[in-house]
């Protein structure tokens, strides 16, 4: 039937943008809400003049946004120099000797810098492995590989990687491979990612190697 046909090309043309502005929206509104939540602190250990003045921010809309960038920017350029560097350690020493709040703060420490980091290799390599039995293949990413006691009893030559669910990839399952067992994919990260979201649906150009003699 015609009809079905043009809703169906209409909702599959006009879904990935209407879903992005959808998650920019709520991206902006969170943010909003919580430098909103640290306005009415302010407003509230101040002098009624000031409390007044900073109440007018709070109808601007995406502040919140422009405020978390301009922290984020400031804080990068100050940690990057020595001076910046040395208060960085002073402050995660001080969160270290909180008692429970080091744990979460140490746990969530290594594993951002883990991932973040421009000299790591967590999820720089998408892999293809045989999950969830042999003869069963599916997209993992490398994490790193296994180290201390583990890496001990597994051996040298391991890989650790994560397998993620579909189509919501921020779940999924940790798995420690021999290297012998994966094959790593030209594909980049991204393309993994949606090969993995559109389960299967949407497959990466292959890559074509031309040879001259």
């Amino acid at each position: 039937m015609p009809i079905k046909k043009y809703l169906l090309t209409g909702l599959l043309a006009w879904l990935p943008l209407t879903l992005t502005i959808w998650v920019l929206l709520w991206l902006v509104g969170l943010l909003d809400a919580i430098f909103g939540g640290i306005l009415t602190g302010l407003v509230a250990v101040t002098p009624a003049s000031t409390g007044a003045l900073l109440e007018q921010f709070r109808h601007i809309p995406g502040l919140g946004v422009l405020l978390v960038f301009s922290v984020l920017l400031l804080t990068g350029a100050l940690v990057s120099n020595v001076a910046g560097n040395w208060l960085l350690n002073r402050w995660d020493r001080l969160f270290t000797k909180i008692p429970v709040f080091k744990s979460i703060y140490n746990s969530v420490k290594k594993v951002s810098d883990t991932l973040f980091s421009s000299n790591g290799n967590a999820f720089r390599t998408a892999m293809l492995v045989q999950y969830p039995r042999a003869g069963v293949w599916t997209i993992a990413f490398q994490t790193g590989t296994p180290g201390g006691e583990v890496a001990g009893h597994l051996g040298p030559d391991f890989v650790s990687v994560y397998v993620p669910t579909t189509p919501n990839p921020t779940s999924g399952f940790f798995l420690m491979l021999p290297r012998s067992e994966v094959i790593e994919l030209k594909m980049s990260v991204d393309e993994a990612l949606t090969y993995v979201i559109s389960m299967g649906s949407v497959a990466p150009a292959a890559s074509v190697t031309v040879s001259s003699k």
